[in-house]
């Protein structure tokens, strides 16, 4: 399909702000994650090579001077007068969270920003493309397993958990798919899909979501903090290699009443002698 102007002025085509049909993206989105769900998995079963790269990640953050993942964890960890609400939290952010939030901002940009949309998935296919390939190629056992980290696996310890006690024989999720974190990866794609899709004054609030991420999968001890860093370089690529949306696209700003001038009072001084009466 080609750009073209309609008679009456508005712009139409793939960059065009019309919505595009609904079950060609369902269908579409859905095959994308099918694909990406089903191809992780061929790297379930490389143990060995998952914790000698998570020994040589390890090594490599502290050589870098990076904090131990263990400081977040601390912060989670049931203590005096807080008990285990602060690591329930973060285990649920971590399960329920990262999904639906990035299914309802697909949907919000279709319904009310169809440009932006398509830039959106654009970028996250790109990204989710790259990382799959990164999976594939170096598979990672994330700190949660590694000896070396000396961390607390939060989700068998305190629940809710979605992983298999047994990552080798786990069949719904490839728990040595570590690197990157498309958790942090989505999650900030998701921060930056609003701030250009929206012109409130707020909007950089969107930039909460990737750090809440952040601090979740590292304190659950799910992600090393390199994991994040590659996520964020990969979105870059992204964002990068992908056009942007066209000026049409973008939301009006909003607009301010000015502010009405006042009346003047008439001067009473001025009127003539004898007036009114």
């Amino acid at each position: 399909m080609t750009s073209h102007d309609t008679p009456d002025g508005r712009h139409t085509g793939p960059g065009s702000g019309r919505r595009p049909r609904l079950v060609r993206e369902l269908l579409l989105v859905a095959g994308l994650f099918a694909a990406y769900k089903a191809g992780r998995m061929l790297s379930t079963g490389r143990t060995g090579e998952a914790f000698a790269n998570a020994d040589r990640v390890w090594d490599l953050e502290r050589a870098l001077y990076l904090p131990g993942e263990g400081l977040v964890q601390r912060l989670l960890l049931p203590g005096p007068g807080i008990g285990e609400l602060p690591v329930h939290a973060a285990n649920t952010y971590y399960a329920a969270v990262h999904f639906p939030a990035t299914v309802a901002f697909l949907v919000w940009l279709y319904l009310r920003r169809p440009g932006h949309y398509r830039w959106a998935r654009r970028v996250l296919a790109v990204l989710t493309g790259a990382a799959l390939v990164l999976h594939l190629a170096f598979p990672l056992a994330p700190p949660r397993m590694l000896d070396a980290a000396h961390l607390v696996d939060t989700g068998l310890a305190y629940g809710p958990s979605v992983y298999g006690a047994a990552p080798a024989a786990d069949a719904v999720a490839n728990q040595f798919a570590a690197m990157p974190s498309l958790h942090f990866g989505w999650a900030l794609a998701l921060a930056a899909g609003m701030a250009a899709a929206t012109r409130s004054r707020w909007r950089m609030l969107w930039m909460l979501h990737p750090l809440a991420t952040l601090l979740v999968i590292v304190g659950t001890a799910n992600h090393y903090w390199l994991d994040s860093a590659v996520a964020a370089a990969l979105l870059g690529a992204a964002l990068a290699v992908v056009p942007r949306p066209p000026a049409a696209a973008h939301p009006p700003a909003p607009v301010r009443d000015l502010p009405r001038p006042r009346p003047r009072r008439a001067d009473r001084s001025a009127e003539p002698v004898g007036a009114g009466r």
